[in-house]
Order: structure tokens, then C-alpha cells, then sequence
């Protein structure tokens, strides 16, 4: 089994990364700061105008480090790629079935039913640890609706049937996740999802969380062999990693949402921890990520049992384990992909 190793976040601004023997080394002002040995990392995000060295970055694509770039302000840039793993066959069934429609549906599918799985074990969740906090009546009508859209989709025979049915779930769910928020309601209220730009706190983080998640899952493609641009459910799109959107669908609502939904409720970021810049998107302040990526890679150590493999893992390796069952369905070792069904 694949091991967790950490990942380095680098959210000085101003932090320049250098190579070192073996180890990554950080200077600000040409004073080194901090070191830290690059066997004991999986990946290094930056959030610094400063970069980091060519010598660095080699190495790393070397190792198979997976190293992203931001900027301060936390938007996306780029990440560095570094040989493909696997093999081409691997690579060229994949396309085939990308191509095929009928192929495609079969594990879109499946994505798809292990996120309304998912959806609809939050919402049961909610319902059994706060039932005087919500309205009962409307989670469990959900949690009924959910469950519905499970039945049905069994008999979806179309990519695009499958994308509505997708997005009319999502719309029920995150009609609930309002009252999901517990805590701090002046401050952290959901409106409905406003992602480029985000235009509050709430929406400032499930689209900063979702950038994780989808880097975890880039990095989980191509380990196993995958062309993470090459998807089932989105399209191909210059730049887009649709596979990794694909593979995140079924993460998002226990792993993201959940995650949010800890920081908010358990008053771990406060109102403060935001920025509003005068084009009304809303940005996470540099110390503030800092404590976010800091509970991210805790709750990455947690240990869940894996319906499939029946077996303890730690959360961050639940992206791996999934793309390696994606791997081994394309290549014919088993029947069919099977979905993380959480149980919450």
C-alpha cells in the first residue's frame, strides 16, 4: 500500500525554495529560514511570488514530488509534471472508452452514484447529530429525493442525462447546506455556490478546498498511469484535468464539504480569517490558510475503513485507492469501478 507522506506549504510570500543536497531549503531576504528533507514530502504547494530554483523543480519532478504554484492570494497557477507512470496500453484504453459514449456512461455512472451517495449520508448524518437545529422535515425529504436519484440513474443512457441528473442533486443538497452551517450564521452563510469569484466566506472555501482535493487527485491519476486531462463525465478542455474532476465528484461531499463544515462549526476560522476585495470576490488571508492547510493534513491521517478493500486507511490515500481501482477496471482486472461509499 501506497505511504502518506507529508505535504510542505510554502505561505510566506516572499519565501524563495532552493535544492540543497537532499533537502529543500527556504530563504527570505537570502536567509534561510527553514529546511526540510524532500524524502518526507509527497508534494510542496507554493504561495509565493518568489518561485523556486530550476535545480529545485528538477529534482522534484524527479522524485515525483508534485509541486503547484499560487499566488498569495491563493489562486491556482500551475504545477509541475513530471514523467508519466504506467504503461501506454493502460493509457490507450482509457482513450478508447473516453470516446465511446456507452463505455464512458458506465463509469460516469459511477461517480456519479457515489456522489449523491455520499450527499445523501451528510445529510443523514445531520439529521441524526442535530435534529433541533435543522428543519428535520426538509433534510429527511432530501435525504428521500437522494435516494430516488439513486434508483433512477441505474437507467440513465446518456453522458448528458447523467450531467442533469447529476447537477439536480446537487441542487437539492446544497439546499440544505445553509442549515448545515451551525455556528458563527452572521458570518458564514450559504446562498448558493458563486465560484469565480467566490462571494463569501462560505463559498471562499469550498472553492479553496476543492482546489486540494483536485490537486490530490491529479497526483493519484498520473501515479497509477492515467492521463488525468482525459475524462468520462467533462469534457476535454485545454488545461482542465477533467479525469481528476471526474474522480473528485465522489470526495466532495465527505471529504470537502465535510472538512468546511468542521472548520465553520467548529469556529476554527472566523470572520476575520477573510478578505473582500473591491470586486466583491472573498479571498482567505495568508495566516489563514496556514491554520487551514494545518487541520487539511490531520484530517488527511484519519483512518476510515474502505467499503471495497474492507480495509483501515488513512483519508488522504482514499484518491490513490480510487484511481488504482479506476486503473485496474480499465485494464480489465475487475468488473466494474467501484465507488467510495461513505458511511458517515
Amino acid at each position: 500500500m501506497r505511504k502518506l507522506l507529508n505535504t510542505l506549504f510554502i505561505t510566506s510570500e516572499d519565501a524563495y525554495a532552493s535544492l540543497d543536497g537532499e533537502n529543500i531549503v527556504l530563504n527570505r531576504e537570502q536567509k534561510e529560514f527553514a529546511r526540510v528533507p524532500l524524502h518526507n514530502l509527497e508534494s510542496i504547494f507554493s504561495f509565493s511570488y518568489a518561485g523556486a530554483s530550476p535545480a529545485l523543480v528538477g529534482k522534484c519532478l524527479k522524485e515525483g514530488i508534485l509541486f503547484s504554484f499560487f499566488t498569495p492570494r491563493g489562486r491556482f497557477l500551475y504545477r509541475s509534471a513530471g514523467i508519466t507512470q504506467g504503461n501506454v496500453l493502460l493509457r490507450r484504453e482509457q482513450y478508447r472508452i473516453a470516446d465511446d459514449e456507452r463505455r464512458s456512461l458506465g463509469i460516469g455512472r459511477n461517480f456519479i452514484i457515489g456522489k449523491i451517495y455520499n450527499a445523501r449520508e451528510r445529510i443523514l448524518r445531520i439529521i441524526r447529530d442535530h435534529p433541533y437545529s435543522i428543519d428535520e422535515q426538509k433534510f429527511s425529504f432530501v435525504a428521500n429525493e437522494l435516494k430516488i436519484y439513486l434508483r433512477k440513474i441505474v437507467s440513465i443512457s446518456s453522458i448528458d442525462d447523467l450531467r442533469g441528473m447529476e447537477g439536480a442533486a446537487a441542487v437539492l443538497y446544497f439546499s440544505c447546506f445553509d442549515s448545515m452551517i451551525l455556528a458563527s450564521k452572521e458570518d458564514f452563510y450559504f446562498h448558493g455556490r458563486s465560484r469565480r469569484p467566490p462571494l463569501d466566506n462560505v463559498n471562499a472555501l469550498l472553492s479553496f478546498v476543492y482546489v486540494l482535493l483536485s490537486l490530490d487527485c491529479v497526483s493519484a491519476l498520473e501515479a497509477v498511469g492515467l492521463d488525468a486531462a482525459v475524462g468520462f463525465i467533462h469534457t476535454d478542455r485545454p488545461g482542465r484535468k477533467s479525469l481528476a474532476l471526474d474522480l473528485m465528484e465522489e470526495f466532495r461531499p465527505c471529504i470537502a464539504d465535510r472538512f468546511v463544515l468542521r472548520l465553520i462549526n467548529n469556529r476554527i476560522l472566523k470572520k476575520d480569517d477573510f478578505l473582500r476585495q473591491e470586486t466583491g470576490a472573498v479571498l482567505l488571508k495568508p495566516e489563514a490558510r496556514k491554520v487551514l492547510f494545518q487541520y487539511w493534513q490531520q484530517q488527511k491521517k484519519e483512518v476510515v475503513i474502505h467499503p471495497y478493500l474492507e480495509e483501515k486507511v488513512e483519508r488522504g490515500l482514499l484518491p490513490y485507492i480510487q484511481a488504482l481501482l479506476l486503473a485496474r477496471y480499465i485494464r480489465g482486472d475487475i468488473d466494474g469501478y467501484p465507488p467510495f461509499l461513505w458511511k458517515g
